[in-house]
């Protein structure tokens, strides 16, 4: 059983369209006992860092994130869900993410002569060929929404990297945590892949 969790401001319905579409069992939730249940969690999101941070302070979804992964269960941040595991974000100078990953989050340069947000496909250099990327060859395109990006401070934790006017962090794994900056659930048949392989971690 996978856990979607929703803290308000998560994308919620394409993943659980995308799980179901692959056979995977899922429950949409913020409960903590219902969470701590599950054999791993996804954490989407969509809006802006602070107030995503606000909702999950709110809704308890905060504590039982922490707890989850300190129980060292496999755990899938999407988009927002991977910037939520930083200290901080440019975006919301005051508000303070999870700390459970060192980086920066900061917005995409105006002077590239691209379009922000960051919006469509872009291919991805793949660094780690495995954990979620297994299986998965060459540069595929992902579908990316977003106008803050990541580069970790431990370029060790690093999965993938994209480009677009500046170099992108793109996903990143940390013992049981992993995430990715772009959406698998809206990435065809790689992003498909990329939950399956979460999902087969989730059953070891």
């Amino acid at each position: 059983m996978i856990a979607v969790i929703d803290y308000g401001a998560g994308n919620i319905q394409s993943v659980v369209k995308a799980l179901k579409f692959i056979g995977c069992d899922c429950i949409v939730t913020n409960k903590k006992e219902e969470l701590l249940k599950a054999d791993g969690a996804i954490m989407p999101g969509v809006g802006s860092f602070g107030d995503s941070m606000d909702s999950m302070i709110k809704t308890g979804a905060k504590d039982a994130v922490l707890e989850f992964i300190e129980r060292e269960r496999p755990f899938l941040g999407i988009c927002l869900g991977l910037q939520l595991l930083f200290p901080e974000s440019e975006e919301s100078p005051n508000a303070k993410g999870l700390g459970l990953l060192d980086g920066t989050i900061t917005k995409i340069p105006a002077n590239t002569g691209l379009k922000i947000p960051h919006m469509g496909w872009n291919s991805l250099k793949i660094l780690k060929h495995d954990g979620i990327f297994k299986g998965i060859e060459g540069e595929p395109y992902v579908y990316f929404v977003h106008s803050y990006f990541l580069t970790a401070q431990d370029q060790s934790i690093v999965s993938a990297q994209t480009e677009y006017g500046v170099k992108i962090d793109a996903s990143v794994r940390k013992d049981n945590i992993f995430a990715t900056q772009f959406h698998p659930e809206k990435s065809g048949k790689v992003g498909l892949q990329i939950l399956q392989n979460f999902i087969d971690i989730t059953k070891r």
